[in-house]
């Protein structure tokens, strides 16, 4: 992580600037443990206003979310910026250029709650550390995996404990290509929450044991052979087709396509394949686009590469 701040009133006299990328989570088989973050991000622009009154916050949007996210300082990233800054001496001009998709499990959530904290961090009195940082982002997003991809970068287990999250991170490996069908259609996380159970079969849970473990060990490894095992899901994928009823059908053909691996990004709506070169990821990509076709579900293909780095902070050199 990146960034540099200057204390009290001097750091309130300038901008800061947080780039934060995109994240996918439970990658199959890992819920609420495992992500990897995208290249694909958000970048947040904070700017004192004198003109406002101390604490008010005018808020301009472009990109993802431009025509839906409030500009009166309500969203997300306001409200962890203005917890984070603490004393608030005037009010804040906020700029977001937005290019991670709005409750498509992408972490846009996380990427803004980080993203506040981050800023606020940079223009504050205090001295909050990292794992600070997380622990408070783990008690507003209410599990720890995204946040912790999206402020370390590459890929993370994260577990939340009774403390602060516990965190073991490394980078992927460089020729994995993340490839997503993002539908049009919005799926919440609390709504996608709601279909799971309270407990579940001891053969499903065996299986996720296994597979989450073999996920990290083929993300250390390198074993990508591995992974159309390790995203192979019981514990929440099959709930969660209630509500997309189009889920597996885009997994299967990803997967009949060549894909190394596939499953359900984080809550939905984005379905996530694996691909070791560019050739396979465009292969892999029309094939969930032709499924999605078939089954009248509008959305886009993209293809990223994963990103090793995670905040990227700009801000006021120290004194």
């Amino acid at each position: 992580m990146s960034s540099s701040r200057r204390e009290g009133a001097r750091a309130s006299t300038v901008a800061v600037s947080v780039d934060v990328p995109a994240t996918s989570a439970n990658l199959g088989a890992g819920f609420d443990a495992l992500a990897l973050a995208l290249d694909l991000a958000d970048i947040f622009t904070v700017e004192p206003a004198p003109e406002l009154a101390p604490g008010q916050m005018k808020v301009t949007v472009s990109g993802e979310g431009a025509d839906v996210l409030p500009s009166d300082g309500s969203d997300r990233f306001t409200h962890a910026f203005l917890g984070a800054v603490g004393d608030v001496r005037h009010g804040w001009r906020v700029r977001m250029d937005n290019r991670i998709p709005l409750a498509r499990g992408l972490g846009s959530s996380a990427a803004a709650t980080v993203g506040g904290l981050v800023a606020g961090r940079m223009l504050s009195d205090g001295d909050m550390s990292d794992g600070d940082l997380l622990a408070l982002a783990t008690v507003l997003e209410g599990h720890p995996e995204n946040a912790a991809a999206a402020l370390y970068g590459g890929f993370v287990v994260a577990v939340r404990t009774d403390r602060r999250p516990s965190v073991v991170r490394f980078d992927p490996p460089e020729e994995l290509l993340a490839v997503l069908f993002i539908p049009d259609r919005q799926l919440e996380t609390s709504r996608m929450r709601e279909v799971l159970p309270e407990s579940v079969p001891r053969s499903a849970a065996v299986h996720n044991v296994g597979r989450a473990s073999l996920t990290v060990a083929a993300m250390a490894s390198g074993r990508l052979d591995l992974l159309a095992v390790a995203t192979d899901d019981r514990l929440h994928e099959p709930y969660r087709a209630a509500i997309f009823p189009e889920l597996p059908g885009l997994i299967a053909a990803a997967r009949a396509a060549g894909a190394l691996g596939a499953c359900l990004s984080g809550a939905g709506s984005t379905v996530l394949a694996f691909a070791d070169g560019r050739d396979l990821a465009a292969r892999v990509a029309a094939a969930m686009e032709h499924e999605a076709g078939a089954a009248e579900l509008s959305g886009r293909k993209m293809v990223v590469r994963l990103r090793s780095q995670g905040i990227v902070a700009v801000g006021p050199p120290a004194p």
